[in-house]
C-alpha cells in the first residue's frame, strides 16, 4: 500500500510514539489519523471524518484548529492519555516539497501545567521511584522548577499514600518496578508511566537515582532545556513532623472529607496570602510542619513581628496584592512560552520588590528588616524589562505592540512605516519640490514599478541627476526612483511583516536575557512566598485570636481553653466551647468518654491541629499552650469504609491502629476514636485494651483515646499514666443537653438512646430501647463482668489449641470475611 509522501511522513513519526495521541499539524489545525482518530474523537466528542491518503480506500482522521487545542489536549491528559505535539520546524513558504515536522513535546499527566484543571494555587508534581529498601522518589513541579527528593522506609503502599499526600499525578518507574505496583497505581489513582532511561549516569552530579530517572524521563518529553528546574533538595521525613496520609484524611488538613474540596480544612482556614506562590508554599507547610524548635522560633519570631507593626502588615499585604506568580513565569520563561502579559506582570512582580523592602527595612524590627534583606533586588532584569516591554501588551506576539517604544530604533522605523508611510511619502514629496523646485512634482505608486517620483517633460531638465533614475517614459511625463524612495518602498510595504518579524526576535532576546538570571530570581520568588505566608499567619492570628506558642524539651503539654479554629470558623457566631489539655510526663494518657455527639472526636482533633499549626510557625487556637517538638502524629478518627480498597470500617480501623503502634516513638502524638466500635462489644474492648496497655508500657508517646466501652475507665487503676476525663453532658426534662466541656473523671453513663432521640428516630424505638436497656442493666448486675481489671494474674487459658491458632495469626493480612469465618470456626470448636 502506497501513502502520500506527507502520510509516509506521519507514519514514520508516529512509529516513534505508538503509545501517544500523535497531534500532527497541518496548517491551522492538529490533525490525528487512524487508531488515534477513533479513539480521540469518542473521548472528546469530535467530528469523526476520512482522508484521501493514497489508499484506495479513506483513512479515519480528526482534528482541532491549533489555537484551541490546549483544551482538547487537557481533556486527554486528564483521562491518563499522553499527547505527543508535531509541529511544521520549517516556514511552508521556503520549503519545497514535505514540509519538515518533529515533535516538539509529549503532554503527560503530570507534565501538564496550564489548564482549568491546573489550580495555581497548588503545585503540581510529576514523580519518579526506584522501588528497594528504603524506596527513593524524586518529585518536580514542572511549571515552578520546585523540586525534591526523599527516601521512604516502609511498604510500596506507603509510597503511593505519600504521592497522593502530595499531589503527584503521575509516578514514573521502571519497568520491572510498575509491574509490582500495578494494583496499587489503580487503587490510589495515580498514573503509572514506564520509562526506560538512556543513561542514568548522564546526571553524574545527582546521588539520588530516582532524581536521574525523573530528569532522563523529562529530557525525553519536554524536549528542551529546562533551566528552571532548581537542584533537588533532599530531606529525610525526621525533619519534619511526620503526618501520614491516614492522619492527614482524618484532620482534614488541605482536603474536606464532607466535600472533597478545601473549604473546611486547615489550610482554608490559614490562607489569608495574596499571591499563588504564598498559597502553594503553605500548603507545603501544612504537608510538613518543621521538627526542629530553632526553624519554629524564628518563623514565629517573624509573625510576632508582623502582629506588633500593624503598619508595616498593611503595607506588605498591599503590596503584595500585585505580585504574581513569579515561579510559574519563569518556568515560562524556560519553556519558552512567556507572553506579553506574562513579561508585563513579571516587571510589575520586580517593580513592588524595592517597594517591599523599603518597606521591611524602615521598621525598627530586626526580624522585619530581616525579611526585607532577603528579598535581592535584581536590578538589571527589572529594568530591561521597563525598557522593553510596552505598559499593556498584548497577549500575543502576532498582535504586535509587545515591545515598548524607543526600545529599538528599527523597530520604531518599521512601526512608523506600517502605520504613517504615506505621511513619510507626503514629507518626502514636499522636501523634494523644494530640491527641485518642481511645484507640481508627485510620488505615485503603481504594482509593476511601486513607488516612483513624476515630473512633467517640462520640468524633466530639473531633475537631480545624480540622485534620480529614470524608470519609466510616459506620453507627457517621466518617471524616476532615488535610492532613498526605493529603500523606503521595500520598508513601506514590508514594514509590518517585519515589524513583527523583529518584534518577536527582540521579544526572544530579552526572555533569553532574563533565563540567565532565573536561579537568582527563584530565589527571590521563594523570599517572596515565604513572606506572604508569614504575614498570614499574622493575619490569622489577629483575625482569630490566637496565641504564640512555648515549647518544651520533653513531652509536656498544657493547652488552656483550646479551640478547633475551622469548627470555630464553620459556626459563625456561635459561641465554640474552649478546652483545656494538659499531659504530663506522670499523665500523659487521656481517656475520653462522653456520650456521642457531645464533642469527643473534635476535642481530640484540635489538639493535633494546635500542635500543627504550632510546629509550622502559626499561633495556635489557645490562651496559653506548652507544647512538646511533637515527631508524629497518627489518628485513628472516622468510620468511613474503604471499599475501594475492599477493607471493611473494621479492617481499615485495625489497619491505621498498626500503622500508629509500630511507627510511634515517646515523642509522637496519638489520637485513637473509639477502637473496637468496628466489631462486637467484648471484641472491641479487648482490642481497646490491649493496645492501650501497649502504648502505655512499650511506647509511652502523648495519647488521647476516647472510648464508649466504659469498662475500660477502670483502667486508671492498673495504668499509671493514664488519666480519665469526660465530655461533660446532662440531663433536662429527660433530654440529654451537651455542655462540649472536657472534665476530670469518667462518664457517668453514655446517653446513647437520648442521642437517637435527637435524632427524632421513631418514638416507638425509643420506648423499646430504654425497656430493653432497663433489662440489660438488671442482668448485668447479677452477672459478673467480661473484665476482671483488679485481677493481678492473667485469666488461665483453656483453649490452649485456639490460642495457638490466633498467636499464628496475622491480622494484618487477612481479609474481614476471612476473619469472620476464622472466628466462627473457632468459636464452634470451644463450644464443643
Amino acid at each position: 500500500m502506497t501513502y502520500t509522501p506527507m502520510m509516509q511522513q506521519y507514519l514514520s513519526i508516529k512509529k516513534q510514539y505508538p503509545n501517544e495521541f500523535l497531534f500532527f499539524r497541518l496548517g491551522d489545525f492538529y490533525e490525528l489519523f487512524f487508531e488515534d482518530a477513533k479513539q480521540a474523537a469518542s473521548i472528546l466528542e469530535i467530528t469523526l471524518t476520512g482522508k484521501d491518503a493514497g489508499a484506495k480506500e479513506r483513512i479515519p482522521m480528526c482534528g482541532v484548529p491549533y489555537h484551541s487545542a490546549t483544551g482538547y489536549i487537557e481533556t486527554l491528559v486528564s483521562k491518563g492519555h499522553h499527547v505527543a505535539i508535531c509541529e511544521q520546524v520549517e516556514n511552508p513558504k521556503f520549503t519545497k516539497g514535505i514540509v519538515k515536522r518533529e515533535v516538539v513535546q509529549v503532554i503527560t499527566p503530570g507534565t501538564l501545567f496550564e489548564g482549568k484543571s491546573i489550580s495555581s494555587a497548588t503545585n503540581h508534581y510529576v514523580g519518579a521511584a526506584l522501588l528497594g529498601s528504603p524506596i527513593q522518589l524524586a518529585y518536580l513541579d514542572v511549571a515552578t522548577g520546585e523540586a525534591y527528593s526523599t527516601s521512604i522506609r516502609e511498604n510500596h503502599r506507603a509510597l503511593f499514600a505519600k504521592a497522593n499526600e502530595l499531589n503527584i499525578k503521575e509516578l514514573v518507574l521502571l519497568e520491572q518496578d510498575a509491574l509490582l505496583v500495578e494494583e496499587l497505581s489503580e487503587l490510589y489513582d495515580v498514573h503509572l508511566t514506564i520509562h526506560t532511561p538512556d543513561e542514568l549516569s548522564g546526571y553524574s552530579d545527582l546521588s539520588h537515582e530516582a532524581s536521574k530517572l525523573l530528569l532522563s524521563y523529562l529530557h525525553a518529553t519536554q524536549k528542551r532545556t529546562l533551566t528552571h528546574l532548581q537542584t533537588f533538595q533532599h530531606y529525610e521525613e525526621t525533619a519534619f513532623l511526620s503526618i501520614d496520609s491516614a492522619s492527614k484524611r482524618n484532620l482534614e488538613l488541605v482536603q474536606s472529607i464532607r466535600s472533597g474540596d478545601q473549604k473546611g480544612t486547615l489550610a482554608w482556614l490559614l490562607d489569608e496570602t495574596k499571591t499563588a506562590m504564598g498559597s502553594r508554599k503553605l500548603k507545603q507547610w501544612v504537608h510538613q510542619p518543621l521538627a526542629n524548635q530553632a526553624g519554629i522560633e524564628k518563623r514565629l519570631d517573624k509573625v510576632e513581628a508582623f502582629l506588633d507593626d500593624f503598619m508595616v502588615h498593611e503595607e506588605v499585604k498591599e503590596a503584595l496584592t500585585t505580585v504574581y506568580d513569579m515561579e510559574r513565569l519563569l518556568g515560562k520563561v524556560s519553556f519558552g512560552t512567556l507572553n506579553g502579559k506574562d513579561a508585563a506582570q513579571l516587571r510589575k512582580t520586580l517593580q513592588q520588590v524595592p517597594v517591599l523592602r523599603e518597606i521591611l527595612s524602615e521598621s525598627t524590627n530586626s526580624h522585619l528588616q530581616q525579611l526585607g534583606h532577603q528579598l535581592s533586588d535584581p536590578v538589571e532584569c527589572r529594568e530591561l524589562l521597563e525598557r522593553a516591554i510596552a505598559d499593556s501588551p498584548p497577549l500575543a506576539l502576532k498582535d504586535g505592540g509587545v515591545i515598548r517604544e524607543q526600545f529599538s530604533q528599527q523597530l520604531d522605523e518599521f512601526r512608523y512605516l506600517a502605520t504613517n508611510g504615506k505621511d513619510w511619502l507626503a514629507e518626502l514629496e514636499q522636501r523634494e519640490r523644494e530640491l527641485t523646485g518642481v511645484k507640481n512634482l508627485k510620488i505615485g505608486y503603481n504594482r509593476i514599478f511601486g513607488y516612483y517620483i513624476e515630473l512633467t517633460k517640462s520640468m524633466v531638465h530639473l531633475a537631480d541627476e545624480a540622485r534620480y533614475v529614470r524608470k519609466q517614459t510616459l506620453a507627457n511625463a517621466e518617471r524616476f526612483i532615488t535610492e532613498e524612495l526605493k529603500e523606503k518602498e521595500t520598508m513601506i510595504l514590508t514594514a509590518q511583516e517585519k515589524a513583527l518579524v523583529l518584534e518577536t526576535e527582540l521579544f526572544e532576546k530579552v526572555r533569553d536575557d532574563i533565563k540567565q538570571h532565573i536561579s537568582v530570581l527563584q530565589q527571590l520568588a521563594d523570599a517572596l512566598s515565604e513572606l506572604d505566608v508569614l504575614q498570614s499567619f499574622a493575619t490569622c492570628a489577629n483575625y482569630y485570636q490566637l496565641t504564640r506558642p512555648t515549647f518544651e524539651s520533653d513531652t509536656k503539654m498544657e493547652i488552656r481553653d483550646g479551640r478547633h479554629p475551622v469548627v470555630e470558623k464553620m459556626m459563625n457566631n456561635h459561641h465554640y466551647v474552649a478546652n483545656d489539655c494538659v499531659l504530663t510526663n506522670e499523665k500523659n494518657m487521656l481517656l475520653i468518654t462522653g456520650p456521642n455527639m457531645s464533642g469527643k472526636s473534635t476535642y481530640m482533633r484540635q489538639v493535633a491541629i494546635t500542635i500543627i499549626m504550632a510546629q509550622m510557625g502559626s499561633f495556635v487556637p489557645a490562651s496559653y499552650a506548652l507544647l512538646p517538638i511533637t515527631d508524629k502524629i497518627f489518628t485513628r478518627i472516622g468510620a468511613a469504609d474503604d471499599l475501594a480498597g475492599g477493607q471493611s470500617t473494621f479492617m481499615l480501623e485495625m489497619v491505621e491502629s498498626k500503622n500508629a503502634i509500630v511507627g510511634a516513638t515517646k515523642n509522637s502524638l496519638l489520637l485513637f476514636d473509639e477502637i473496637g466500635r468496628g466489631t462486637s462489644t467484648y471484641d472491641g474492648m479487648s482490642l481497646a485494651q490491649a493496645m492501650m496497655e501497649y502504648i502505655h508500657d512499650k511506647i509511652g508517646a502523648n495519647t488521647l483515646f476516647s472510648t464508649h466501652y466504659h469498662e475500660l475507665t477502670e483502667l486508671d487503676g492498673q495504668l499509671p499514666r493514664l488519666k480519665n476525663v469526660h465530655v461533660a453532658a446532662t440531663e433536662q426534662d429527660k433530654k440529654v443537653v451537651f455542655q462540649h466541656k472536657v472534665k476530670d473523671g469518667a462518664a457517668d453513663k453514655s446517653y446513647g438512646i437520648h442521642v437517637a432521640e435527637l435524632a427524632e428516630l421513631p418514638i416507638a424505638i425509643i420506648e423499646r430501647a430504654q425497656q430493653l436497656l432497663s433489662d440489660y442493666e438488671e442482668q448485668e448486675d447479677r452477672q459478673l463482668s467480661l473484665f476482671d481489671f483488679t485481677a493481678t494474674s492473667e485469666p488461665k487459658l483453656k483453649e490452649h489449641d485456639v490460642v495457638v491458632q490466633l498467636r499464628k495469626l496475622d491480622v494484618m493480612d487477612i481479609t474481614p470475611l476471612q476473619a469472620l469465618n476464622l472466628l466462627h470456626t473457632l468459636k464452634q470448636s470451644v463450644e464443643e
